[in-house]
């Protein structure tokens, strides 16, 4: 009663109308009729046509629109010479079963997109606006970058933005199959899609409606579908050359058939040759409708993008899912995948100035950067002044007093302070570039160095903390057969060495510009990934708008969604919602768990069909196997596919 209830309208009349067909055909076999064909027939074309009805117009149709060979072209003309020979129980059969077997069809995909439908629940239907003190509801696309919204308890945030006040615990399920809630205060960021539990937050929105999270998962997962797997290829041309090619083979079968075992002496020249040899033609016909294939096949991927969307893993289309399952290199970017991109200044060793000084000579050098170090060095400074943990409140570096700023790529910065002392502030690199004399700190971490007029005056050490999930998701992706793991860095060897040995990962590169991490994925592909040959794919895994470039050019780009720029999300095959490396093992896990599906249900599908069509070609199989062979096999197939969805 359950399975009833969960039905759709249209799948509950086609339900009755089977039970109804097949109650029918029951009580009739019970019905002596005796030598009364006319009523015999008429009685079981009722049946025939309450199941029927809908394919034998579908069939008409497309001869009409000059695309004959189809399932239901297969089912009618196998049906209606079932019905012209006088086997009237195993035509309503036939049709019948095929009808269990669209119903399962259905019923499959329905739940498939019950599944995708819940991820699309994500797409918030209003914002409240707040608007000289007042709060006033409107449609997302109507707030600007920059408007206050107010989200109440219960809600959907309906656009990216950052909490001016309030706090509260969000539930980020939708977006990251995470279950645990996530706490939220002033200042962080909050993305659309989850849901307000508890207080009551004043959200300064960051992006526009259509470029917030919500909208782009949504477009990233109603677009998947347009991106075909290579077997999903194959199966549409194997249909398309597979249905005339079997269709002809009936009609030889039909024709052909009694006219040489007449010849050879076999059978005699009789109308009963004749229809046993069209009977044969007709459940040949039955058997070769391939719908197991052509409907089990783009399940298993729809069922699979699904299954990966709802536990955060965003994957663009169904020919990503096979290169995914094929990974055996993974290419990790350190800062933001490996570590939390979260540098903090550890320890600062001053040379003959005060700690405060040259935080603060620092902190003004690199005033107008928004790299990470930077920040990190101005969030020291801040705390060195204020006595606690940098905040919005915290004082910021006086930058008049900065008066000309010059980058040196690659380098670090050289600044005029007050007018009157030139500050640089930089890597090793930098201090050898301006022949300044220093000694390299052995300290484990990214070391920038300070000089005032041409004298070194000291330097800070600054770490970037592991993701304590790291180890785990490097072991993880062992586990799932990845053969080689590589972190690609732009730091200094002697951190990435000590990253690298702590989360197990088998070979390192560090010192690398942007550049330089595209040469490197070039050699490996030509080492370890697909253009070495073999089914070998390599990923690489990265968040930063410099890894755009690597993520496109490798076999596979994984991007981390939470954090990770725009550039690197839309330059990505694969997207983490949840920032978690962890994920990438998971997502490997149910490509490959999706493409066995496919595998065994083409082989299992094609196998059964060529046995039964030989079989029923030689005479030996008959209608009744004919339906197994058709409705029995897609079901089969279909469940199998269903597994998906777990």
């Amino acid at each position: 009663m359950k399975f009833v209830n969960e039905l759709s309208k249209s799948q509950k009349k086609r339900l009755y109308r089977i039970t109804i067909a097949a109650v029918l055909e029951i009580a009739l076999a019970f019905i002596p009729l005796g030598n009364q064909p006319v009523l015999r027939f008429v009685l079981y074309l009722i049946p025939y046509l309450i199941a029927g009805y809908d394919i034998l117009i579908e069939a008409f149709e497309g001869i009409r629109n000059h695309q004959v060979f189809d399932e239901c072209f297969l089912m009618a003309v196998a049906t209606l010479g079932a019905m012209a020979l006088g086997d009237y129980a195993e035509a309503v059969a036939v049709m019948v079963f095929y009808q269990i077997g669209e119903l399962f069809q259905d019923v499959a995909v329905g739940k498939s997109r019950r599944s995708i439908s819940e991820l699309m629940d994500i797409r918030p239907d209003y914002a409240n606006l707040e608007q000289d003190g007042d709060v006033t509801r409107v449609d997302p696309d109507e707030v600007e970058v920059g408007s206050v919204i107010v989200v109440r308890p219960g809600e959907k945030v309906p656009i990216d933005g950052l909490i001016v006040e309030g706090t509260s615990s969000v539930n980020t399920s939708a977006l990251t199959g995470e279950s645990l809630p996530r706490d939220v205060k002033e200042g962080d960021e909050l993305l659309s899609g989850t849901v307000n539990m508890s207080g009551v937050l004043r959200v300064q929105t960051t992006k526009e409606f259509e470029e917030s999270t919500a909208s782009k998962i949504l477009d990233l997962v109603e677009s998947a579908s347009d991106h075909k797997a290579r077997s999903e290829q194959f199966i549409t041309k194997f249909a398309r050359v597979y249905t005339p090619a079997v269709c002809y083979s009936a009609l030889a079968l039909a024709i052909l058939g009694p006219a040489i075992s007449i010849l050879a002496g076999v059978a005699d020249p009789s109308m009963e040759t004749v229809s046993q040899w069209v009977y044969r033609a007709l459940t040949f016909l039955v058997i070769s409708c391939p719908c197991a294939i052509v409907v089990s096949i783009p399940l298993s991927f729809f069922g699979g993008l699904g299954a990966a969307s709802r536990q955060g893993v965003l994957i663009k289309g169904s020919n990503f899912m096979e290169t995914l399952a094929d990974v055996k290199v993974v290419v990790l970017d350190k800062t933001g995948t490996i570590t939390k991109g979260n540098f903090e200044v550890t320890d600062v060793h001053e040379n003959q100035r005060p700690k405060e000084e040259l935080l603060e000579l620092a902190a003004l050098a690199e005033g107008h950067s928004t790299h990470p170090i930077a920040l990190s060095i101005r969030r020291a400074w801040q705390k060195s002044v204020s006595g606690a943990a940098a905040d919005a409140a915290a004082p910021a570096p006086d930058l008049q007093r900065v008066t000309r700023v010059e980058e040196i790529s690659g380098k670090g910065v050289v600044a005029r302070i007050d007018d009157k002392e030139d500050v640089a502030l930089g890597n090793l690199r930098l201090m050898e570039h301006l022949g300044i004399d220093c000694k390299p700190c052995e300290s484990i971490g990214t070391i920038i160095y300070i000089a005032v007029d041409g004298h070194y005056e000291g330097h800070f050490v600054i770490a970037d903390e592991i993701k304590p999930e790291a180890k785990e998701a490097v072991e993880d992706l062992k586990k799932v057969g990845v053969k080689k793991t590589v972190m690609l860095t732009g730091d200094v060897q002697s951190v990435a060495d000590a990253v690298a040995e702590e989360v197990g990962v088998t070979e390192v590169c560090a010192g690398l510009l942007p550049a330089d991490k595209v040469t490197k994925v070039e050699e490996l592909l030509k080492t370890d990934g697909s253009e070495a040959g073999g089914h070998s794919s390599l990923a690489f895994v990265g968040d930063g708008i410099n890894d755009a470039p690597v993520l496109t050019r490798a076999d596979l780009g994984i991007a981390m969604g939470a954090l990770g720029s725009d550039a690197a999300i839309e330059a990505a095959d694969v997207v983490l919602m949840d920032d978690d490396p962890r994920s990438i093992a998971k997502a490997i896990r149910i490509a490959r768990k999706c493409i066995r599906i496919v595998y065994e249900n083409i082989i299992f599908a094609i196998g059964v069909k060529f046995l039964c069509l030989i079989l029923g070609a030689v005479g030996i199989a008959n209608m009744w196997l004919a339906i197994f062979a058709d409705v029995g096999v897609m079901v089969i197939c279909v469940l199998n596919a269903v597994r998906m969805l777990k």
